[in-house]
């Protein structure tokens, strides 16, 4: 295992979560493990880790990315991300709004449902 391995999979749980970290790896087949290792290793490991962005700035561009690419269920995944990193639910709705301009209004409507399915789990586990 690579440093950037090892440093990628203790991001990937710092913003993800365990317990959505426990999912991906433990639904890994044969077929997906290596894709599951390189997220690990480039992705979080390569990206996340650097020291240029806070990662609060990275959940929020992250967000816009899968808005633009029209990903509503790996962004559901960065909702719940954005929100451990510190991101307001404000925040969430204006990069996502702002998304419409450029990304077009059909990929900004899943998105905002995309998040809000995540914002309200979120709410009901604060109460």
């Amino acid at each position: 295992m690579s440093d950037n391995y090892a440093d990628g999979l203790d991001m990937r749980r710092q913003v993800m979560g365990d317990a959505f970290v426990d999912r991906a790896l433990g639904n890994a087949t044969e077929l997906t493990q290596p894709l599951q290792d390189f997220v690990n290793e480039h992705a979080w490991g390569a990206v996340w880790t650097r020291e240029g962005l806070p990662l609060k700035t990275r959940s929020l561009i992250t967000l816009a990315a899968l808005t633009a690419l029209k990903c509503p269920q790996e962004l559901k995944g960065h909702v719940r991300g954005a929100l451990n990193n510190g991101c307001t639910i404000e925040e969430i709705r204006e990069a996502l709004l702002h998304c419409a301009v450029y990304a077009g209004v059909p990929a900004a409507i899943d998105a905002f449902r995309a998040a809000q399915e995540v914002i309200d789990a979120w709410q009901v586990a604060d109460e």
